[in-house]
């Protein structure tokens, strides 16, 4: 049955107590570095800091949460302080001069530590700053993420631009992380305005289509350049995740432009991902699949990770916000079931980021390389958003 309006508000207090008494708490107490700005980010499940290694694209994150927040939920001083801190220590030390690369590690004074291959770096970097800009009233931080974002859009479809070399026995595929990622940035760099970017939303939408084959009811993480499948270990890859995030992003673009063709399209994205990607044994989502059902060669293929749960949730809700059809609505209540049964920490705060297949949690850390704060704040924030709006609703 569909929920009613009791339900509905007995879940948006859950998402809000979780939001703002469980997650960000821990943030805000554990991950500040009050000596040289900016935040640590590698905590163990209490938040004792076990790594003072700074990794960029997750200090970008933390920047755009506490200026996404203060702009849209609260303006409360602290939150505007700690994404001051973040951006301050970005400006003074993320960037390489001498052409644009943002690094991917730093010491916790600032001094580069690596530097990837791939333009992941400078997406948050111009993500953290577009917000912050806009959070903090400097235009400065708008034009530095405009002017990094052109940068990016020569780089993205051609990684031999940042340092990755390309080999004639290759097999040429294009990665659905790279026409996705853009399509949030642009939203954010653009403040979801859709004419300043349009050609370029209008590229990553059509690259982002090339993964998605209707007659398979699949998305592909990896595809040949004309969107063909690739009957490789590669193109065989199914990152059920990736593509459910991929589908709210495209959703949130086709509502904007008004494209109900998208629209669809974006709704059969996450249904079909979810399908794929659940566990009918143990629940929760693989981390990896192989298409065609042989094992996939990444040992973690069959982990359930906190990012994909999250994900879920939301675009689950999404759909469910769009369509008022009981099935989205089953699928959100079976991810969020298990999301908040499997991976919140109800001693210390913040949710655990690694389960094995039968969800037992195989690391105690809350924060490293990957894991930070970003998904679960922000799963949560919009999962509440738009449950305060169906409680508004005359009828669902």
């Amino acid at each position: 049955m569909k929920p009613t309006k009791e339900q509905i508000s007995k879940i948006r207090k859950r998402y809000e107590t979780e939001l703002f008494e469980n997650v960000i708490p821990f943030w805000e107490k554990h991950s500040p570095d009050t000596v040289n700005g900016g935040f640590f980010n590698c905590l163990d499940r209490d938040g004792t800091v076990y790594d003072t290694t700074k990794h960029l694209w997750i200090q970008g994150r933390e920047v755009w949460i506490f200026s996404k927040f203060y702009r849209d939920i609260e303006r409360k001083p602290q939150w505007l302080q700690m994404a001051k801190s973040g951006a301050e220590f970005l400006l003074k030390n993320a960037m390489r001069k001498e052409d644009g690369r943002v690094y991917f590690s730093l010491t916790s004074d600032g001094r580069p530590v690596s530097l990837q291959r791939k333009i992941f770096s400078e997406c948050f970097y111009v993500m953290a700053f577009a917000e912050y800009s806009r959070a903090s009233g400097n235009k400065e931080y708008l034009a530095l993420a405009k002017e990094e974002f052109a940068r990016i859009w020569d780089w993205a479809f051609d990684w031999r631009k940042v340092g990755r070399p390309s080999f004639e026995g290759e097999t040429p595929v294009q990665n659905l992380a790279v026409p996705m990622i853009l399509l949030n940035l642009i939203e954010e760099l653009s403040d979801g305005n859709a004419q300043e970017y349009s050609l370029q939303v209008e590229e990553c939408v059509r690259r982002l289509m090339l993964h998605v084959h209707p007659d398979k009811k699949t998305v592909f993480e990896n595809v040949a350049p004309n969107g063909d499948f690739v009957d490789t270990p590669a193109g065989r890859h199914l990152n059920p995740g990736h593509a459910i995030e991929a589908g709210w992003f495209l959703q949130h673009w086709a509502q904007r432009l008004g494209r109900k063709d998208l629209e669809q399209k974006a709704i059969e994205i996450i249904r079909w991902s979810h399908d794929i990607g659940w566990d009918k044994e143990w629940g929760g989502y693989y981390y990896f699949l192989d298409h065609k059902g042989f094992s996939p060669t990444q040992l973690e293929w069959n982990m359930k990770l906190w990012w994909p749960h999250c994900e879920g949730m939301y675009a689950h809700l999404l759909n469910y916000s769009i369509t008022g059809d009981q099935m989205d609505w089953n699928m959100f209540e079976m991810v969020d079931q298990y999301a908040f049964s499997h991976f919140r920490d109800p001693k210390f705060g913040e949710w655990y980021g690694y389960l094995d297949r039968r969800g037992e949690v195989t690391h105690r850390f809350k924060g490293g390389p990957y894991k930070c704060c970003f998904h679960v704040p922000r799963a949560l924030w919009l999962c509440w958003r738009h449950l305060q709006k169906l409680e508004k609703l005359e009828t669902l």
